[in-house]
């Protein structure tokens, strides 16, 4: 289907937490939000952002209800469309999630999403708050963001990248996670960045101008 020349960034409503603060962020740094859960409304994006709060498995099936599974595989693989997954957003991009039980994710870039496991009595699980997201390659998505600055995470699982390739970011957390990875196109930050103030919104804006 023909795209319009307008930037338009589909955010995916598919029932899992509150997204009226990625809706700000995005509108605060210049995009023209689409909120939707018709798969018809992706086709036309120019961006697609997967946000979530919840379970692996929730995320899943409440995506395949909807019958968004193939057309936004369809949009990133296809037609290159620039994707970003937040939190369990990011998750869901994984090969399996192993979230009270073994399941399918999107598999568009490889790996596992698996529990953290505290390195000392200090370390919580989740780990929620503020921690320093250490770039380990160049990505248009830090421009003009230094490495090392702090982002908001809240989450219990991490993504275990298959290729390491695809790692761009780690956090210091519980040894350490994998915090932002990237294929092409295809993007995705355990972290808030709706939720990380300043350095958050540039992420934002850099992705916009992809």
């Amino acid at each position: 289907m023909k795209r319009s020349e307008m930037s338009i960034v589909a955010i995916v409503d598919y029932g899992m937490g509150n997204i009226d603060s990625i809706v700000r962020a995005i509108e605060e740094c210049g995009g023209s939000v689409l909120v939707s859960n018709n798969p018809v409304d992706f086709e036309t994006a120019t961006h697609i952002i997967l946000p979530g709060v919840g379970s692996f498995s929730a995320a899943m099936e409440s995506l395949s209800k909807l019958k968004l599974i193939k057309v936004l595989k369809e949009q990133v693989t296809k037609y290159k469309i620039p994707f970003l997954g937040v939190c369990l957003g990011m998750q869901l991009l994984a090969t399996k999630g192993y979230e009270g039980g073994d399941h399918d994710g999107l598999d568009l870039i490889k790996g596992e999403v698996v529990l953290l496991k505290p390195q000392d009595l200090q370390q919580r699980i989740p780990h929620v708050g503020w921690n320093e997201v250490m770039f380990v390659k160049q990505s248009p998505l830090f421009n003009n963001i230094e490495t090392g600055k702090d982002f908001y995470f809240v989450h219990s699982y991490h993504y275990k990248c298959k290729n390491e390739q695809d790692i761009l970011a780690y956090t210091p957390y519980c040894g350490k996670f994998v915090s932002v990875i990237g294929r092409e196109n295809i993007f995705g930050t355990q972290f808030h960045p709706e939720k990380s103030q300043r350095v958050g919104f540039e992420l934002l804006k850099n992705f916009l101008q992809m």
